[in-house]
Parts: structure tokens; C-alpha cells; sequence
């Protein structure tokens, strides 16, 4: 048995929380593998709105495990909100939801350094949520950090103190205020002591004995590959890899075991915060495109920039992940156009034109040559079989398709799970 990976091939933001839960059923144990509650995995069903931030997206399927990995920086503050806010719908979280003893925390002092280290950068801010999952990571990088089985220590308080004095050497270097740090510290403290009573475990062992017992895995990715700390549009990119090889670091599987990638891309490009972004749209189109789309941050609420697909981006993020399958997303916000747009290449300030994600691409302004296609202009409201989808829905998914040299087996018309159509 082999551990499937679904993940995001944009900026984020790119639907992942639905498909994991449309998936969800046809496996035994999903597992969060990076990233922090920076994410914000929406889902809805009933009738219902749900916002998921650590906990991964089978939450929602009693019959279902559900793993936050080691790659995961956690907030035991945040996490404890999200878990109370689970009550109403009456999950066992303390038999559904297992943790990583080698997941890494966020502390209260992580964050005011959030805050400290993008004010310092001025107009050259990279847009961080300021969740303090950078400091964390930097941390873990460091050989500094606290991980959760830390807090089962009994000299926990003492290594959390020196690590908040370290913190505060750095803070006041950059003069940033600590008068809230007291008020951060006794609800993370709060938080800690109702960590203890989770599953916490050895999460590389149980993933790896669930294969072994021939168990369907499916890793759950956040943010998005552009989003990669490796590969992404550096330095405006999250802190931990994004990419299908952050599975393996993140919950400690070896690649050969490594099965099926799904990789999920909207029908159109968004981003949040700073960097590069070939396609954006800064006219009445893009403002239409976040209006029909209600592209605000599921986790902080800003808008999000729009702007058409872009073919050189999606193909290299399908390369470094090795992807197998394509979901398309929210291919309904495309519904009240005449015409769309999808960009084939970029050209460059010499008038070169490359259809490669370069290493210069993300460090200059280039010009995105865009292939106009017809529009559908139609609802798909109650759209439920792809032969149902007007000709030049169809088309836009073939011309695709070709391009990408990847089937695309899923395409989503709306935010309700019934919404989901599998070709």
C-alpha cells in the first residue's frame, strides 16, 4: 500500500479542504504533513460553512484518523478554539485526532517576533499572517524550538523560559513592545495543560504501521507549491516545504511509498500577501474575479489578488511534484465571463519569450502572453455530470488538459460537496 498526496499547485487558497473531504471516505487516515494555522481548509456541507486551521480536513468523517504530522509548527491556543468550535457536531476528537510528539510549538514570543520582523522590513513586507510560524520554523531550523512532547517534561516551564529569553534579547533589539506577552502566556498556558489530554504519539510509527497494514493513507497538504521554501517565489513564500517531498520529511515516509498526487489548481490564479504574480488583474475584470469568487483569506479575511491561469506556473508545479491526477477548482467563478484568458508564456524585458518558471521570473517584471477562449456564461449551479457542462466548459478542461499532459479528473462548480464532478 502506498500514501497518497493531495496538495495545492498555486499560491494557496486553492480548495484543498473540500477535496479532502470529498475524498475522505475512500480512506482509512488522513494526515496533515506542514504548515500552520496559517491555513485555512474551508469545507461546507448542510448548508454549513467550515473553516479548518491545524486539524486536518477528515475530521468530519467519524470512521476516519486524522494525523497532524511532524512538519506541522502548532498553536496549542488556536488549536484548542478549533477543537471546541468541533463540539456541536459531536466528534471524538480524542479517538479521531492524533498528534505528533515532534510537531514543533508555537509560543507567545513567536509571534510578537512575527510581528517585530515584518515591521522592520517597511515597504519590502513579504504579507506574513503574522501567526508567528515563521519565527517557529526558524527556530526548529535553529535546533531552538519546544515540540508538543516537550510539555510532558516535568522542566517544560524551565525550557520554555529560556527559549522566551532568547526571544526577548531579539525582540528588544528591534524595540517591539511585550506588554501583551503576560495576557499570550496564560492562555497558552491554558491551552498546554488541555493539549496534555490529547492522543498525543510517535505519529511515524502509526503512519507507517497503517501502511504496512495495507491502509489507505491520504497526506493533506496547505498553502500552496508557488508557496514553497524551496521552489516557491522567494523570499515571499511560506516556511516549510510545500511539495509533494514535505510528506515524507513531514510524516517520516520514505518516497518509494509515495502513490498517487493529486494536485489541486483553480481555474484561475489567486494570491494572498506580496510577490510576484505574472497574471494578476488590476482592473474591473479582477475586481469581478474576487467579487463572483469571494476571494478573501479564509484564516485572515484580506482580499485576495486574481488574475487568469497561468500555464508556465501550474506545469512547473506539476514537475517538482510529480503530480498524477488535477482537481479544478471553482471553475463557476469563471461563469460570468464572455471571454476568458490563460497565460501560455511570459516575456521578458528583452522580448524573449520563455514558457518556464525561471529563477528570473520571480525577480523581474515580466509580461504574460495570454490564448483567449470562449467563454461559457452560464450558471452551473445545478450542474451534477460532466456531460451536463456547456461546450466551452468542455473545451477550456481539453485545451488544458493537452497542455498539461496530466487528465483532469475532478472538476468543482460550486463550494457544496454534491458540487464536486468526478470524470
Amino acid at each position: 500500500m502506498k500514501m497518497d498526496v493531495l496538495l495545492g499547485l498555486q499560491w494557496g487558497d486553492e480548495g484543498k479542504g473540500k477535496i479532502v473531504d470529498v475524498l475522505a471516505p475512500d480512506y482509512e487516515l488522513v494526515a496533515r504533513f506542514q504548515g500552520g494555522p496559517n491555513a485555512g481548509h474551508t469545507l461546507e456541507f448542510d448548508g454549513i460553512k467550515h473553516v479548518l486551521h491545524q486539524i486536518p480536513s477528515g475530521i468530519f468523517r467519524s470512521q476516519i484518523l486524522n494525523i497532524i504530522g511532524n512538519g506541522v509548527v502548532l498553536d496549542p491556543i488556536v488549536l484548542q478554539k478549533e477543537i471546541g468550535g468541533l463540539a456541536k457536531f459531536s466528534i471524538d476528537y480524542r479517538k479521531n485526532l492524533l498528534i505528533s510528539k515532534k510537531a514543533t510549538i508555537i509560543i507567545p514570543t513567536h509571534k510578537l517576533l512575527d510581528a517585530a520582523l515584518e515591521q522592520s522590513k517597511g515597504e519590502k513586507k513579504i504579507g506574513s499572517t503574522l501567526k508567528g510560524i515563521g519565527p517557529t520554523y526558524q527556530d526548529k531550523i535553529g535546533r531552538l524550538a519546544l515540540r508538543v512532547g516537550d510539555i510532558l517534561s516535568p522542566d517544560f516551564k524551565e525550557k520554555y523560559q529560556a527559549l522566551v529569553e532568547k526571544h526577548k534579547t531579539t525582540l528588544s533589539f528591534y524595540n517591539h513592545p511585550l506588554d501583551q506577552l503576560e495576557e499570550m502566556e496564560v492562555q497558552f498556558f491554558e491551552a498546554i495543560e488541555f493539549f496534555k489530554t490529547l492522543n498525543l504519539i510517535d505519529s511515524e510509527y502509526v503512519v507507517n504501521q497503517a501502511l504496512a497494514a495495507e491502509k489507505k493513507i491520504l497526506a493533506e497538504g496547505a498553502q500552496g507549491s508557488l508557496l514553497d521554501i524551496d521552489f516557491g517565489s522567494y523570499p515571499f513564500v511560506t516556511s516549510s516545504s510545500t511539495m509533494t517531498a514535505g510528506a515524507c520529511t513531514g510524516l517520516g515516509v520514505a518516497p518509494s511509498r509515495i502513490g498517487e498526487v493529486f494536485g489541486i489548481f483553480k481555474a484561475y490564479c489567486t494570491r494572498v500577501g506580496s510577490g510576484p504574480f505574472p497574471t494578476e488583474l488590476f482592473d474591473q475584470t479582477g475586481e469581478e474575479m474576487r467579487k463572483e469568487g469571494n476571494e478573501f483569506g479564509s484564516t485572515t479575511g484580506r482580499p485576495r489578488r486574481c488574475g487568469w491561469l497561468d500555464l508556465p506556473a501550474l506545469k512547473y508545479s506539476i514537475m517538482i511534484n510529480g503530480v498524477t491526477q488535477l482537481f479544478m477548482m471553482k471553475a463557476d467563478v469563471l461563469n460570468i465571463f464572455e471571454e476568458i484568458e490563460v497565460c501560455t508564456h511570459y516575456e521578458l524585458p528583452n522580448g524573449e519569450q520563455i514558457d518556464q518558471l525561471t529563477f528570473e521570473v520571480s525577480n523581474m517584471d515580466v509580461k504574460p502572453i495570454y490564448k483567449k477562449m470562449k467563454g461559457w456564461n452560464c450558471s452551473l449551479e445545478d450542474v451534477r455530470s460532466y456531460d451536463e457542462f456547456p461546450e466551452e466548459l468542455k473545451a477550456y478542461v481539453s485545451y488544458l488538459e493537452s497542455e498539461l499532459n496530466v487528465p483532469i479528473k475532478l472538476v468543482s462548480v460550486g463550494p457544496d460537496r454534491v458540487q464536486t464532478i468526478l470524470r
